[in-house]
């Protein structure tokens, strides 16, 4: 059984519905001149605008009336923000993170299928953040990226069917361990750049193989790691690494690339890089 407050709110609306179609339809002509069709075409004409108003006072009427039952804080009804509407998720953007490509270790090599199975769901845990931030910082040459499960190290773009190997490491290592400068040698074009916190990088984009393709590499420390990003070039067709030192130090250089260095340097994913006396 309704309350006395829904009545009265109902009896509001029909005498707003009312008032609102007496004030439009006493603009329209008088009909008392017309007869026969022409009448007849005024009465349609008149009712189709009584409905019409009357259809929108009441649309409004009622949002005004349901308003006033949406509270903040309604728990019977969802989740509200602080304006009492119901806050809606938007759907997602993606569709999450490509697959990843499988290699099978060389005789000897360890592999992560080799791992207890809670540190391999944390690396491949962050091999797919590394992948959505490399694939939104790197340029559109490099393709699409994708994580290789054999070491949480190894990633891969793939462009117009070539393939470039991404090597990206956040691995500590033994304090005063040497900054790896780049040198101009041998076709070396080095850069250099300040990321954010004052951490100096070098950069370089160096010949390979038979020196007829380019590797491009970015390195520098953040806390107790060394941190390197390379990409190297596809070697069957002889394509360079579609990437320039430039490029990498301004990938380097972003919140989301420092932020997930920084997940690692926290909570490394790889073992200590320790120095060899004599080696």
């Amino acid at each position: 059984m309704g309350t006395h407050e829904e009545h009265t709110d109902d009896r509001a609306a029909a005498l707003l519905v009312r008032d609102a179609m007496d004030r439009a339809t006493a603009e329209l002509p008088a009909m008392t001149d017309l007869v026969g069709p022409a009448r007849a075409q005024g009465l349609r004409r008149r009712a189709r605008v009584r409905a019409a108003i009357g259809g929108a006072v009441l649309a409004v009427a009622g949002l005004g009336l349901a308003g006033a039952f949406v509270l903040p804080g309604d728990g019977d009804r969802g989740a509200t923000g602080s304006t009492g509407v119901i806050d809606v998720a938007a759907p997602p953007t993606s569709s999450g993170p490509p697959p990843p490509v499988h290699l099978e270790p060389s005789p000897g090599e360890s592999a992560m299928a080799d791992l207890p199975p809670a540190e391999r769901a944390r690396q491949e845990n962050f091999q797919n953040q590394a992948v959505a931030v490399l694939q939104q910082l790197l340029p559109p040459s490099v393709g699409t990226v994708q994580r290789i499960d054999l070491n949480v190290r190894h990633y891969q773009g793939t462009k117009d069917g070539k393939t470039f190997r991404i090597l990206f490491s956040v691995r500590p290592s033994e304090p005063g361990t040497a900054h790896q400068a780049c040198r101009e040698i041998k076709g070396t074009i080095c850069s250099k750049a300040t990321l954010p916190g004052g951490i100096e990088a070098d950069a370089w984009t160096s010949p390979i193989n038979n020196g007829n393709v380019t590797e491009s590499r970015v390195w520098f420390r953040y806390g107790t790691s060394s941190v390197s990003l390379s990409v190297g070039p596809h070697d069957a067709s002889n394509t360079s690494a579609p990437v320039t030192a430039q490029q990498l130090l301004d990938l380097a250089k972003s919140t989301a690339f420092l932020d997930l260095v920084k997940a690692a340097d926290r909570d490394p994913v790889e073992k200590m890089q320790r120095t060899i006396q004599g080696g």
